[in-house]
């Protein structure tokens, strides 16, 4: 009797993990062709939308103290501007899409390179969940990463931690020596487990292509050798206008937010060497 319940359970064990792969691969495949269905245009027209939802407002110069400082964007070599649709049960997927744009010698933004991401988790992450990411890139061996034509692990290659939000002179302090990349993320559902650990971007050469006209590597498009697209229009716009927000008057008042949505000081000395490899990510919609 023992024996043929022994039996029985290492079957199920078994029917289980083939379903459970099976489901995996299947995620996986479905993300793809999620991803392919991305143009550039409405790409640049979601990055718009998603930078004016993190950065502040000159209509509005108190938004400046929940949304990523004005000093921040302002030294950035580099944004990577993404979405990621995330579902699990019993296995999670995820498929995310974006654009990468690198700030050029003459202090202009280049031309957006498109850039996605998908995969496999496995836990207990039950639910839904669409999140955008805004990733500052705070040097230019971040913007190389990307430059490259390869993938692009946040933690990994080039670390990244969480950045500062607000104003005042503990956020100038604190870009003293900051991470290559600092993480933002504003989450519009319900979804255990945030984070950006581990997340791979990948070039997507195939829409990069089909807007450009020919096989424009990276380097080409992040290196300013393409002239910026009109389609990216507004985008650049909510940029600048962040860039120029007038934040006299205000008071000094930032921090870093935690995986909890709770709130803890900005370094003071900079970040460590290298930078901090956590991956909490700032929840617009809990604090902006």
């Amino acid at each position: 009797m023992l024996d043929k319940f022994r039996e029985g359970a290492r079957k199920a064990q078994i029917q289980a993990t083939a379903f459970m792969q099976e489901g995996g691969s299947r995620v996986q495949q479905e993300s793809a062709t999620l991803i392919r269905g991305f143009s550039l245009p409405g790409e640049a027209e979601k990055a718009a939308k998603i930078l004016e939802s993190f950065l502040a407002n000159p209509e509005h110069p108190e938004s400046a103290l929940n949304a990523i400082p004005k000093a921040v964007l302002q030294r950035a070599r580099g944004l990577a501007i993404f979405q990621v649709i995330k579902a699990g049960f019993v296995f999670s997927g995820k498929a995310g899409s974006g654009l990468v744009l690198a700030r050029l010698p003459d202090g202009s933004w280049s031309a957006p390179s498109c850039i996605g991401t998908a995969g496999v988790g496995w836990g207990l992450q039950i639910g839904a969940d669409i999140t955008d990411f805004v990733i500052v890139l705070n040097s230019e061996e971040a913007v190389r990463a990307f430059s490259m034509g390869g993938n692009v692990t946040v933690g990994g290659n080039v670390s990244a931690s969480a950045g500062p939000i607000g104003t005042g002179g503990a956020v100038q302090a604190s870009l003293a020596s900051p991470a290559p990349m600092f993480s933002y993320s504003k989450s519009k559902g319900l979804f255990a487990g945030l984070s950006l650990e581990g997340t791979v971007l990948i070039e997507r050469k195939d829409a990069n292509r089909d807007f450009y006209g020919s096989a424009v590597p990276a380097r080409d498009i992040l290196g300013g050798r393409v002239p910026p697209p009109e389609v990216a229009g507004k985008m650049y716009e909510v940029i600048e206008a962040a860039e120029g927000l007038d934040e006299s008057g205000l008071p000094s008042s930032a921090y870093v937010p935690d995986e909890t949505g709770g709130h803890h000081p900005v370094p003071q000395s900079g970040y460590p060497a290298g930078g901090q490899t956590g991956t909490t990510v700032f929840d617009a919609d809990q604090h902006h």
